[in-house]
Order: C-alpha cells, then sequence, then structure tokens
C-alpha cells in the first residue's frame, strides 16, 4: 500500500473486501450533498462532486465535505460487531446501533446527521426495552433501505455457506426492518456481493438462483413461503423503467443495479446520484459492489483524499485484511 495517511494510503491494496468497505463510504459521502434532490435539480455529471459548485444548494449544508453519513456509519456497527465478536451477534449490534444513535458511536466528528424515519422510531423502540427481534417495523409500508444500506459488511467478512449468509443477513435487519421484503432485500444484495467477490459473470442472476434454491431447501413451510414470495416481489419490480433512487429497499437494489452497467467507479457513483431522491444510500449501495469490481486503485483518488473518517475506520480495516477470505 502507499506511504500515504488517510484512505488515499490504501491505494495499491488488491484485497477487494477493503475496496468494497472503501468505496460505500465514498458513495455515501459523495451523495450526502445531493440527497432529497429530485433528479431535474441534480446537476451535469461533471459537477457530481464531494465539493459541489458554490452555485448548488448542498444537503446538509452545515456538514463538511467528504463526511460519510447514517448508511456508513451503520455499516461500521456491523463490521464492529462482526470482528469483536466473531459472529453475527444481534443483541451486540442493536446496542452498538443504538450507541450511534445517541452517542454517534463510529459517526465522523461524533454527529449523527442523518437517520431515516422507520430507523429512528424502531431504535426508539429497542431503547424502550422491545426484543432487537421485534422492534424493527414489520407492515409492508416499513421497507425503507435502512437495513440494505448498512448490510455489505457482512457479506464481506462472511465465510460461511450462502444459506448462513442469508440467514444472516435476515438477523441484521431485525433490529430496524422486521417486514420479509427487507430481509429478502438485504439477503439478495448480500449474494450479490458474493458474487462479485467471487468475480462471477453475472453476480445478479447467481444470487436469483441461490436465494430461491436456499429458500426451498427451507423445512419451515410459512418461512419458505413467506421468502418466496417476496422473492417474485423482488423479481417483478419494474427494474426497466427509469430508477427512482427512491428509500424504497427495492428500488434501491435496481437502482444501483442500473448504476452498475457503468465501466468504471467512478461513473457508477455519478449515475447512482442521477436518479436523485435517496442519492446517497443509492451510492452507497452501488458503489459497495463498484469497490468489489474495480478495487481501491479504481476509485477518483481525489475522492479518497476528501474522504473523513480515517481514523475511524482504519481500526476496523486492519483485521477485517487479517482475516482470510470467503473461499
Amino acid at each position: 500500500m502507499a506511504n500515504e495517511t488517510g484512505f488515499i494510503g490504501l491505494r495499491g491494496c488488491t484485497d477487494a473486501r477493503i475496496a468494497g468497505l472503501v468505496g460505500l463510504l465514498v458513495g455515501d459521502a459523495l451523495g450526502v450533498g445531493f440527497e432529497f434532490k429530485k433528479p431535474e435539480q441534480i446537476p451535469s455529471r461533471d459537477q457530481i462532486e464531494m465539493q459541489t459548485s458554490y452555485t448548488f444548494r448542498r444537503s446538509h449544508a452545515g456538514v463538511q465535505v467528504g463526511t460519510y453519513s447514517d448508511d456508513g456509519a451503520q455499516g461500521l456497527c456491523l463490521l464492529a460487531t462482526l470482528l469483536e465478536c466473531g459472529k453475527f451477534s444481534l443483541t451486540d449490534f442493536a446496542s452498538r446501533l443504538l450507541r450511534w444513535y445517541d452517542d454517534g458511536y463510529l459517526a465522523v466528528d461524533g454527529e449523527v446527521f442523518d437517520i431515516g424515519i422507520q430507523t429512528a422510531e424502531a431504535l426508539d423502540r429497542l431503547r424502550d426495552g422491545v426484543s432487537p427481534r421485534e422492534a424493527g417495523g414489520a407492515s409492508v409500508m416499513d421497507n425503507g433501505n435502512g437495513s440494505l444500506m448498512r448490510t455489505l459488511p457482512l457479506a464481506l467478512w462472511h465465510k460461511g455457506t450462502d444459506d448462513a449468509l442469508v440467514r444472516d443477513a435476515h438477523l441484521q435487519s431485525l433490529p430496524t426492518h422486521g417486514h420479509a421484503r427487507s430481509l429478502v432485500a438485504c439477503a439478495f444484495y448480500c449474494l450479490v456481493v458474493r458474487g462479485y467477490l467471487q468475480k462471477l459473470a453475472d453476480p445478479w442472476n447467481f444470487a436469483d438462483h441461490r436465494l430461491d434454491a436456499i429458500y426451498n431447501d427451507w423445512s419451515n413451510q410459512q418461512e419458505r413461503k413467506a421468502f418466496l414470495v417476496e422473492l417474485d416481489v423482488l423479481r417483478r419490480f419494474p427494474k426497466t423503467d427509469l430508477p427512482l433512487g427512491t428509500g424504497y429497499c427495492l428500488d434501491t437494489i435496481w437502482s444501483a443495479h442500473a448504476a452498475m452497467q457503468e465501466d468504471s467507479f467512478e461513473d457508477v457513483a455519478k449515475t447512482a446520484i442521477s436518479f436523485g431522491n435517496d442519492t446517497d444510500t443509492t451510492a452507497a449501495v452501488a458503489c459497495g459492489l463498484a469497490g468489489i469490481k474495480y478495487g481501491v486503485d479504481g476509485i477518483p483518488e481525489r475522492w479518497l483524499r476528501q474522504l473523513r473518517g480515517f481514523e475511524i475506520v482504519q481500526p476496523l480495516i486492519e483485521p477485517l485484511l487479517a482475516r482470510s477470505p470467503h473461499n
């Protein structure tokens, strides 16, 4: 790796897991300045940058350029749980989410400046003593992308079977998003990540077929039926239409899929943001995949230099590097 400090010092690292993690953080930080803007309000591609044009009214104007938001911080909470517990612990993860929410744990400057409504309501329930298995909203209207946006580190860390990865993806969603659709979205994305890590020709098709096979093998008939129904909903989402980049978990998945048709990390990021709306999450989800595909060296150097929070992330990068990758 390069003999420099900060994220730029990771250039030369060939570990796709590190590139995926950094890609998530870069996409998140890049998207922060454009969040909640309609597509027609997003500037031209050459002006989609960490430091926006002085003529553009930046979202979260009081937040310093290069700061990742709730997507990155919650993802780091998940990674910290995995590295420190050696497995996914639902209670430990839930406690770290509350530490982030209440105290800014793993957030840049210790500041929580962005949180989804569904996530905030669920974390309030957690604080009031509701079990992590039951705290997440479980109605069909509770399928925001708040658990999907943070699940990438699980797939980067995991060395278990595809079935075990799917079950852990479900579990990590429960504290904030408990509907079967959100669970399926997280499981599907984790398998897509695994497909990219394994350099498969079509990670998306791989994830579809593996998830279908995994659910069909489950012995609990009620769960099997519910998850297969939601997998079909995911498949039938109108992804041929113009992606909307909204906070709906299925739109986030297929918006990221559309962005991943580009041929470079930079173009993936800018396309994800061009959809408008929930730009930080769409870019985080897409750029996590783009980081795996194009590597740390494929991430624009200027964005690595502008990304903040390396002192927070470095203690998590080192043990992840020491952990042998999934075979």
